[in-house]
């Protein structure tokens, strides 16, 4: 049975993460359990920590030897992390799994070096239902066209740290690229005061922080007498902790690459 490590095992998705493969069947063994330095949970059991029985992998915070002993990692830390966790995973020659959000172009960017070494799945939102949203706002967006106006509201828990979500962001980019726009062009986020009338061609996002909301993203597309919305709502975070072993599963012997959601999914783009 391969092994899996979990980074990020004592954060919110880590321990949803860590519940799924406590309950199975899912065709992994948990071989890793990695957090920051510092973390009063170190050398805890992961799955009596989470909340999850026992596992007899303590938590760890050396993920270059973690994802060492493993066949796949899993990643739901933050950007700075995720982005030095897949140079450690190409080092060490083994496929990893990114859900982390907030990541940069300076990110993606060492990403996508790593990649160059081993198969990555590298998702904003590893949801199966969130990914399907991406490609039909595509679409959508193309059968509609330019007469329908363009609005995006996502909300989530007070505790997330980066707006607009990463999932708001991806969402975005598939309307703008299916209506031959761009987000530098045409993006807006937030409005404020006189703006004057909207133009034609603004896609409008918008973040809601409130309570312990895990998800929920809108996306409208406005016309002159109607108005058609997809909205996705996530009830809890195992929807996402599913998802993240689907495409650990799936990414086992990729050859090198960076993958999302949609390949693992075989749903395109």
């Amino acid at each position: 049975m391969p092994g899996v490590v979990v980074c990020g095992a004592m954060g919110r998705m880590g321990r949803a993460i860590l519940g799924i493969l406590k309950e199975g069947p899912h065709g992994f063994s948990l071989s890793g359990a990695v957090e920051a330095a510092g973390n009063p949970l170190l050398s805890h059991d992961a799955f009596e920590a989470a909340g999850a029985g026992r596992a007899g992998v303590p938590v760890t915070d050396d993920f270059a030897k973690a994802v060492a002993a493993a066949d796949v990692a899993i990643d739901f830390t933050e950007a700075e992390s995720s982005a030095r966790n897949a140079g450690a995973a190409a080092a060490a020659g083994k496929p990893i799994v990114i859900g982390s959000t907030g990541l940069g172009p300076a990110h993606m960017e060492r990403i996508r070096n790593a990649a160059a070494k081993v198969a990555i799945v590298q998702s904003p939102n590893m949801s199966v239902g969130v990914n399907l949203m991406f490609k039909v706002a595509a679409d959508v967006a193309r059968v509609l066209g330019e007469e329908y106006d363009v609005e995006i509201v996502e909300t989530h828990h007070r505790f997330k740290k980066d707006a607009p979500s990463g999932t708001a962001v991806r969402l975005a980019d598939a309307v703008a690229t299916a209506l031959g726009r761009t987000m530098e062009d045409s993006g807006v986020y937030g409005r404020r005061g006189i703006v004057g009338e909207r133009a034609r061609k603004e896609i409008g996002v918008f973040a809601v922080r409130a309570g312990d909301v895990v998800g929920e993203h809108t996306l409208i597309f406005g016309g002159i007498g109607e108005r058609f919305e997809i909205t996705h709502r996530a009830h809890s975070r195992d929807t996402f902790a599913r998802g993240a072993v689907r495409a650990a599963a799936w990414v086992l012997g990729k050859p090198p690459g960076l993958y999302d959601m949609a390949d693992g999914l075989g749903i395109g783009k």
